[in-house]
């Protein structure tokens, strides 16, 4: 069987984003070990100092050193949380060459200050360490095929992503200047895309739709749109109809109980029959959501819902269908 066309050919930065709780550091790690495969390398970081990364590959902590943390398809996933302390100190040495003078800053609080006093210089650290790995080269290629970035919320993406333009009005020249430039530029070229992550209700949905008018305004390449958690109608459209207008027949539900050896008791069927209604306005609900999401004329992705929640193997498993359907 033929491969599957990959929808995001030549893109070297993918940044996954989405509503705290749509499950956005599962997504990214996923669409990290998916583009592993077929003997690639790639850099999975992380920059809200969460450790979600380390959780769900059951590795010790990240630190401000990349490590392998997966294996997938003949290639390896590698593990960054980006901080802005380290960022900083070793922003300070590509730059000027402090060296022991950087680790003396340090010590006196110098640092520390420095990442917290000026309005988006934490900002700035830590998507200018996410542009070095993408652009840093080993034997005339890259060191790594893709990047992906686990960055912070639909709230805040936009600004996040485009901070370097507050740098430029402060620094008019200089190597600060030069850095926020270049982050400037990957960030809205054809090699970035910013992957949206939300469930199928009301919140999530508007929270992405709000994220991509700005991130479109903001000149910043959005990408897909993962739709996480679904679950299956379970019912034939015809009985969600009836179940939702609460017409199923009482008599048939006890039939069923019955013929799998269940109680049958008024109690049982009633407790049913409220299960299919709640089903039946939640499936309606997830429809009207989905319209909303497809509206958005962008790529849709689709993860399931897990019963038993999210484990290493089944991580695995979400990166499969993300290679399936294109996405890697």
């Amino acid at each position: 069987m033929p491969e599957a066309a990959r929808d995001w050919d030549g893109v070297r930065l993918h940044v996954v984003t989405g509503k705290g709780g749509t499950g956005k550091t599962t997504v990214a790690a996923a669409l990290a070990l998916s583009l592993a495969s077929g003997g690639r390398r790639v850099l999975l970081a992380e920059v809200e100092g969460r450790q979600g990364i380390a959780q769900l590959f059951d590795v010790p902590p990240l630190a401000y050193t990349e490590r392998k943390i997966a294996g997938y398809g003949g290639g390896e996933v590698r593990g960054l949380a980006v901080e802005p302390k380290g960022a900083l100190l070793e922003y300070l040495q590509m730059f000027y060459k402090l060296g022991r003078a950087g680790s003396m800053l340090e010590k006196v609080g110098a640092i520390d200050f420095a990442t917290t006093i000026a309005p988006g210089v934490q900002d700035v650290l830590l998507t200018g360490k996410v542009y070095e790995a993408v652009r840093r080269r080993e034997g005339g290629r890259p060191v790594y095929d893709a990047v992906v970035l686990d960055a912070p919320p639909t709230g805040r993406i936009a600004r996040f992503l485009n901070v370097g333009t507050e740098v430029v009005g402060l620094a008019r020249v200089g190597p600060i200047r030069s850095q926020a430039d270049s982050i400037i530029s990957l960030m809205r070229s054809p090699q970035t895309a910013v992957h949206l992550v939300t469930l199928l209700e009301e919140m999530p949905v508007q929270e992405t739709l709000d994220a991509v008018e700005e991130l479109t305004a903001a000149r910043l390449p959005v990408g897909g749109i993962v739709v996480n958690q679904v679950r299956s109608a379970v019912l034939p459209a015809k009985r969600l109809v009836a179940a939702a207008k609460g017409r199923l027949d009482p008599g048939e539900v006890a039939a069923g109980l019955r013929a799998v050896g269940l109680p049958d008791g008024e109690d049982a069927v009633a407790g049913l029959l409220r299960e299919a209604a709640t089903r039946a306005a939640r499936v309606a609900l997830e429809k009207r959501e989905r319209a909303a999401v497809e509206a958005c004329d962008r790529p849709v992705y689709e993860l399931p819902a897990l019963a038993s929640g999210v484990d290493l193997g089944s991580l695995y498993g979400l990166a499969e269908l993300l290679h399936q359907q294109g996405m890697s």
